[in-house]
């Protein structure tokens, strides 16, 4: 079953594949395709997020512009983007970061934490979702932090 396309603020919207399927106990599961031309293109095998069951499941952001998908310089600069990034596409699930529960911060390094907190705290200014921030030894093209998240859709 093809979803049909859905409106949004944040750029075309493309669902290239609802998929209706029943799992072992016959529960009927939807699995959606959100993408949006507001974030930067997936650069691998995966979407910018799935919509499955009303939570919408979105891939790491990492501060890259999406026009020039050129990686912002310095930490500020790639939080303030990532999270920018994250919005498209939220918004593109018709969501916001109000919608947000749980958020996993990915940072090249721990001594970041305290800037890159500021800056988190401002973008999930009501209800902050639970959050993990871990270390990494290395994040995509050299960047210093990326995010995922996990929101809920409205009923």
């Amino acid at each position: 079953m093809e979803a049909p396309p859905v409106s949004s603020t944040a750029g075309p919207v493309v669902y290239s594949k609802a998929i209706l399927t029943l799992n072992k106990e016959a529960v009927l599961v939807m699995k959606r395709v959100i993408s949006t031309t507001e974030a930067p293109a997936a650069i691998g095998p995966y979407s910018q997020a799935m919509a499955v069951n009303g939570l919408v499941f979105c891939s790491g952001q990492l501060g890259l512009d999406p026009v020039t998908a050129e990686l912002a310089e310095g930490l500020q600069a790639q939080v303030r983007q990532a999270l920018e990034n994250l919005n498209a596409v939220l918004r593109a699930a018709g969501i916001g970061a109000g919608d947000v529960v749980k958020t996993t911060v990915f940072l090249a390094s721990m001594e970041d934490f305290p800037a890159m907190n500021e800056i988190y705290a401002g973008f999930f200014t009501e209800l902050p979702p639970a959050r993990s921030t871990v270390a990494v030894r290395t994040l995509p093209k050299n960047a210093l932090f990326e995010i995922e998240a996990i929101a809920v859709l409205p009923d």
